[in-house]
């Protein structure tokens, strides 16, 4: 069985304690913004450890949107590349948590109207962007 190994970021470690802790009743919004997050739990994609990453909640009916945003760093957020090499994930969304496979998006018209819903639920996003040079990553979390 993976080795559950928590993130070496102090908030991203106690944010993540406290959501699962609480059985998702605490945690659930993003530090000071009082925006939502969910909690996805993936495989590293070298070490295959258990990784657990808060991300911003984007809903799309069923399906939830992840962005590779990482503040609009020069590179793509660890995460995306676990997913790249592993797309079986468990999201936590408040109490309910669901087994889902994700998919990276490569339509453009998808992307797109996914990338209006990501910023309607989280405007940085749209500042993040023109922030880097890299295309931010897309992904649609799909339930099993």
């Amino acid at each position: 069985m993976a080795k559950y190994v928590p993130s070496p970021r102090d908030w991203v470690r106690d944010q993540v304690e406290l959501y699962e802790s609480s059985g998702g009743t605490k945690g659930t919004t993003l530090r000071d913004t009082g925006l939502p997050v969910v909690l996805m739990t993936h495989r590293g994609n070298k070490t295959g450890e258990i990784r657990k990453t808060p991300l911003m909640r984007v809903k799309d009916g069923k399906n939830y949107v992840l962005v590779g945003s990482q503040g609009g760093a020069p590179t793509d957020p660890a995460w995306v590349h676990n997913l790249r090499a592993n797309p079986q994930i468990e999201l936590r969304d408040e109490t309910v948590v669901r087994s889902m496979r994700v998919r990276e998006v490569e339509d453009a018209a998808e992307k797109a109207r996914l990338w209006t819903l990501a910023v309607a639920a989280y405007p940085p996003y749209a500042d993040y962007q023109t922030r880097t040079e890299r295309r931010i990553p897309v992904f649609v979390a799909e339930p099993q």
